[in-house]
């Protein structure tokens, strides 16, 4: 079996065109229809990612995300956001809240299936033999997934820990927005780069305690980020 997806959308024809395409590709596949109903389901199911549509009755999916992601059991579960709105602030909110990736409605169900794929790929690499990273005052656990900055703990969304471990994993060097997209997101076709930019803007605010350590992330114009190491 490739995995578990969650589908969570209260139109039922969605969730039969989504479910059809990822059992298709070997996925087993749960569904809601609801936002409470996704949470009451989650600690049971244990879904290894979730197709969540923001517009959800009893509660939003940006509401959704933001409970599944704050709680230890379920902040490792991966997210795909559905929406039909077409402002930008509904994007970016999912992915300040940690969501991994969103489709945008009407979409194409070989593109969700594609991209479905990748975040669970991306989320089952081995992670790398050593134990902790650091830099400055920055501390990261590999093995209890907590990074730590001036002896205070960080709280950091999944994709931003992933973030910031690549970038301490290959100092000095530049990735495009599409480099890091490759290797952080898993994505084999192009990606929207506002997802890299959100990233990084809020890895920097929380590492603000240390400007040092902030400012290491280094935006390299016309060209994409890198960690500075000088």
């Amino acid at each position: 079996m490739a995995g578990k997806v969650m589908i969570v959308d209260d139109e039922a024809n969605i969730r039969q065109l989504v479910k059809f395409n990822l059992e298709r590709e070997g996925y087993a596949v749960v569904e809601a229809e609801d936002g409470p109903a996704c949470l009451a389901m989650v600690a049971r199911e244990k879904p290894d990612l979730v197709v969540l549509d923001i517009m959800l009755p009893g509660k939003d999916g940006l509401e959704v995300c933001r409970t599944l992601k704050s709680r230890p059991e379920t902040a490792g579960i991966a997210v795909i956001m559905l929406t039909a709105k077409a402002e930008e602030i509904d994007t970016v909110l999912g992915l300040e809240l940690g969501a991994d990736d969103y489709v945008t409605k009407p979409f194409s169900p070989r593109e969700l299936t594609a991209r479905v794929k990748a975040v669970l790929r991306r989320s089952r690499k081995e992670p790398l033999q050593s134990e902790e990273l650091a830099l400055g005052s920055l501390r990261m656990n590999l093995v209890r997934y907590e990074a730590f900055l001036a002896g205070g703990k960080l709280e950091l969304t999944p994709k931003e820990y992933e973030l910031l471990k690549f970038f301490l994993t290959n100092p000095g060097r530049v990735f495009s927005r599409d480099d890091l997209l490759d290797k952080v997101w898993g994505y084999e076709y192009a990606g929207d780069t506002r997802t890299v930019d959100v990233h990084v803007r809020h890895l920097r605010f929380k590492l603000a305690a240390d400007p040092a350590v902030a400012e290491a992330i280094e935006t390299v114009r016309s060209v994409g980020y890198r960690l500075r190491t000088d």
